[in-house]
């Protein structure tokens, strides 16, 4: 039987005082949201449902964006966590498998962690809880058990000062079978301090009914819950130490661990060399031994093997380098492929373009490509030499083992072989500059005693 996932992302945030729902909040380069789903697909679902309420059009434009298949439904008043919960039922029509709950700006719960969870319904429990040992229990709900059988979930607020006293809490996170879960719900009450439908009442149902209840244990950093900025900072501080200790166990070279930012969704191979002050957007795959010099912005792009980018340099969306391919310094590529050994070293703009193999492209070099209203494209064959600050004005053509002289503005197609020079004839005129500048430095004289 497969299962589904339910994602709760109808909260405010208040505290987050922000107008951005707080599952959109941005962490390593990806929506809080985000991050909760991609735990959830390690589970395979069949179905997935995102419950939204405040700023739904937002959430939900962010979860099409990221999953146009996954299923939103809106908890327009917000009376609790088992209600929003009950709000996916109809979504979920026909599901007997399993349904996980999970927190929209809850990030860090591990596959692993959700693994052992179905390892429990499998091995008997028809309820299972997510629980962790926390530091400081503070306002978390305590789980109150007997031997290995969950009996109960009590809120803080409503807690006596012996359940107070537990250190074990509640993460929120629970699975059971969906008809199950849905029915347990059904029979959940608001009588409580915040007169609320808490999903936490379905433990003590289930003990009533003579269910099977249990905990599953985490560590307390992967049950870390995002409500204000300082959460979220310290979170985005959490995942990249844990980024960048993996990329070093995998075999990565990290010159300065502290300024290397990585996204979610980061990939780099082993034996590449990543500089100093190097950020990584979102889809970013560094193949082994490439290098990526200090101070460069990554996003969207490929970079193959041997190849070198940087120092200072920026890689934008649809940037594709082939093997030992050469980015330099304060250049910027953009939906441009450069082949095999090209070279693009000193402040030039590559985009919507393809590079041939061997290519070079002198200094001050801009492919001209956006014409107010469209994008053109730049094609340039294969050792194919462009000279320094040749502007060239797409649409156009340089063919292989063509040359362009420095300064030129290209507005036709080169053929193969051919130099193309489009720049005016240089005219010369002796003494003239020492003439013009007596006349000026005289003008500013006689303005300066007027």
């Amino acid at each position: 039987m497969g299962c589904a996932l339910i994602v709760l992302a109808a909260g405010q945030g208040s505290r987050m005082n922000s107008d951005l729902p707080k599952v959109l909040h941005p962490l390593a380069s990806a929506p809080l949201l985000v991050h909760a789903l991609r735990s959830g697909a390690s589970l395979d679902p069949e179905r997935t449902v995102v419950v939204t309420g405040h700023g739904a059009e937002a959430v939900e434009a962010a979860v099409a964006d990221y999953d146009d298949t996954i299923t939103c439904v809106r908890q327009t008043e917000q009376l609790g966590t088992a209600h929003a919960v009950a709000q996916a039922k109809g979504a979920l029509a026909g599901v007997i498998g399993d349904a996980v709950v999970l927190y929209g700006d809850t990030p860090f719960i591990r596959p692993e962690t959700l693994e052992a969870m179905q390892a429990a319904r499998a091995g008997g429990a028809d309820l299972v809880v997510l629980g962790f040992e926390a530091a400081v229990p503070g306002r978390y709900g305590r789980l109150v058990t007997e031997g290995d059988r969950l009996v109960k979930i009590v809120e803080a607020k409503d807690a006596t000062p012996a359940e107070l006293a537990l250190t074990l809490c509640n993460s929120g996170v629970v699975m059971a079978a969906a008809p199950l879960l849905f029915d347990l719900i059904a029979g959940v009450g608001n009588a409580n301090a915040a007169g609320e439908y808490y999903l936490t009442d379905i433990a003590g149902l289930a003990n009533a009914r003579g269910l099977t209840a249990r905990v599953v244990r985490c560590d307390e950093a992967e049950t870390l819950g995002i409500n204000t900025r300082a959460e979220l900072a310290a979170a985005e501080a959490a995942f990249q130490a844990r980024a960048r200790a993996e990329a070093l166990e995998t075999g990565v070279t990290l010159t300065d661990p502290a300024s290397t930012y990585f996204a979610y969704d980061t990939v780099i191979g082993r034996d590449a060399v990543i500089g100093p002050q190097v950020f990584f957007g979102p889809d970013v795959t560094i193949e082994s031994g490439a290098t990526i010099r200090g101070f460069c912005h990554l996003e969207g792009c490929h970079v193959a093997r041997g190849a070198v980018v940087g120092p200072f340099a920026r890689l934008r969306p649809g940037a594709e380098l082939a093997e030992d391919a050469h980015v330099g310094n304060f250049c910027e590529i953009k939906n441009a492929t450069l082949g095999e050994g090209a070279k693009v070293n000193h402040l030039s703009y590559i985009g919507d373009a393809s590079v041939g193999a061997r290519t070079n492209i002198g200094a001050g070099t801009i492919t001209c490509n956006y014409d107010g209203v469209f994008k053109h494209r730049t094609e340039i064959g294969e050792g194919a030499f462009i000279g320094s600050d040749t502007m060239l004005v797409a649409p156009v053509r340089i063919g292989d083992r063509a040359m362009t002289g420095s300064g030129s503005v290209i507005t036709q197609d080169v053929p193969d072989g051919a130099l193309a020079l489009g720049r005016a004839r240089q005219d010369t005129k002796p003494g003239f500059a020492i003439r013009l500048m007596d006349k000026l430095r005289a003008a500013k004289a006689r303005a300066t005693k007027d």
